[in-house]
């Protein structure tokens, strides 16, 4: 058999083995009540680790442009945003709700358009391979602790959480592509205007 991406299914049934519950062959229709919560938990840390941002569910640069009603309604896949360094500069935008409001004026009226860096949400299925065994382990863990509270699985099952936290970095590392070119904080340290040339902006990647 072809060995592919971990599925949801394979994680839920994963967690299952974690406490002693037999698997099950699908998630749809009538579920057992160790299964359900399986695939809650699954779910809660799914949220939790794609909400940190990764290269994969992280975008910079996004545009955003106001409603009829001159407010910037954030789809339910937004996890964080922020105001791209060096645009928008005279608002301070936070998210409230589905909302971007703006501190600094003290209002969710915005007329312009945005540039914005933006981390969404992602689903279990949608992510690498790296991510799905983080979020697996992890879950699991939660699940064993929750349902059973064995502190020898506990220490086990954090060392597996560990590694592959690692290998997720790791993937990561390879391919972010990070540079302090993408961070204006550090690169207007050498960005600073002189005699020959004046800063911009538009050099940013």
């Amino acid at each position: 058999m072809a060995i592919t991406n971990t599925t949801k299914l394979q994680a839920v049934n994963t967690m299952l083995s974690a406490v002693g519950s037999s698997p099950v062959s699908t998630l749809t229709g009538q579920q057992t009540a160790d299964a359900v919560v399986a695939q809650n938990i699954l779910d809660e840390v799914t949220r939790e680790v794609t909400s940190q941002g990764w290269a994969f569910n992280y975008e910079r640069k996004v545009p955003l442009s106001p409603d009829g009603n001159s407010e910037i309604v954030l789809g339910t896949d937004v996890a964080r945003i922020d105001a791209t360094p060096g645009y928008n500069t005279g608002l301070d935008l936070v998210q409230r709700g589905n909302r971007l409001y703006d501190r600094k004026n003290h209002t969710y009226t915005i007329t312009d358009k945005l540039t914005c860096d933006v981390i969404y949400f992602m689903a279990f299925d949608d992510t690498p391979e790296a991510a799905r065994r983080l979020m697996m382990i992890r879950a699991a863990r939660v699940f064993q602790d929750r349902m059973v509270g064995s502190g020898n699985h506990h220490t086990y099952n954090m060392t597996d959480e560990v590694k592959a936290l690692a290998d997720l970095k790791d993937m990561e590392g390879d391919t972010a592509d990070h540079s302090i070119f993408n961070n204006y904080d550090v690169y207007r340290i050498i960005d600073r205007p002189t005699a020959f040339k004046s800063s911009s902006l538009d050099t940013l990647s």
